[in-house]
């Protein structure tokens, strides 16, 4: 039968690649390393990757709230220096199994037969997993990047749904769980660039702790308030922490990088042995 293996937590701000400040990035840079040598190192074979859309994909005609990407993948389709936009390795039989899982436990989803993946998907797919393609990716697009916003308990509950459907799998896939996001970060605002590290500390203490009732407890207004719009997005980080209850992790790296406009966190949640 299929298990979680491991999850991580990645933050994913395109001006790491871009640089227009020309600063140093490579702490930030050897944190998405890490986590590529730590996913063979647990020899997983698919990375299930939650991430927002950034109105890349989508639009304001069509704002679906759960997509999980089964067929041909390739991206990022937005331009990034140093990562090109190229196919990425799928598993459409097992991304499938998990769609009708998932489906059937009262969650309405939207299924992609196909996708071109924004940097969400993008970074950790191709900075994150081994580049010897051993290691399938499996999008999902959840609707936090714009309005209306999944509601946060309701992301959390998928990923309960997630690890039951992976838990139930015929198949031996060994996968890993990733929530691509913020964390704190100010998108077309006049507070863009404002990093907040108490918020970002306090997410990663949730994260590491393995206790999402900190997060849960938070409205949309104090997300926004604390953590600016981008913040939504630790909905994502809820979505891998529903999926391993009870799992603690540590923090592979935290910069609240003067080069973006991002608080950047990385962190490895271990799964039960």
């Amino acid at each position: 039968m299929s298990k979680i293996v491991g999850g991580f937590t990645v933050s994913h701000d395109p001006l790491v690649f871009i640089n227009p400040r020309k600063l140093d990035a490579e702490p930030v840079k050897q944190a998405y390393s890490e986590i590529q040598r730590r996913v063979a190192e647990l020899r997983a074979s698919v990375a299930i990757i939650v991430g927002a859309d950034h109105f890349i994909l989508f639009g304001p005609r069509l704002l679906p709230q759960i997509v999980i990407c089964g067929g041909e993948i390739t991206g990022p389709v937005d331009a990034l220096p140093g990562i090109p936009n190229q196919p990425i390795v799928h598993n459409e039989n097992f991304a499938r199994r998990v769609f009708d899982h998932v489906l059937h436990a009262d969650f309405d989803l939207a299924y992609s037969n196909g996708i071109g993946v924004d940097h969400a998907i993008g970074i950790p797919a191709h900075l994150c997993l081994p580049a010897d393609g051993s290691v399938a990716t499996v999008p999902v697009y959840m609707a936090s990047g714009v309005e209306p916003y999944i509601p946060i308990n309701r992301a959390f509950r998928f990923g309960g749904a997630l690890k039951a459907a992976i838990e139930s799998d015929p198949g031996d896939e060994r996968v890993v769980l990733f929530g691509s996001g913020g964390i704190s970060h100010w998108v077309g605002t006049g507070e863009m660039g404002k990093i907040n590290t108490e918020f970002d500390e306090f997410v990663l203490d949730a994260i590491t702790n393995g206790d999402p009732d900190p997060l849960l407890a938070l409205s949309d207004h104090d997300i926004m308030t604390r953590g600016g719009n981008g913040a939504m997005e630790i909905r994502h980080f809820l979505a891998v922490m529903g999926a391993m209850p009870n799992a603690r992790g540590e923090v592979i790296e935290y910069n609240p990088w003067k080069g973006g406009v991002t608080g950047l966190g990385f962190t490895h949640i271990q799964a039960a042995t």
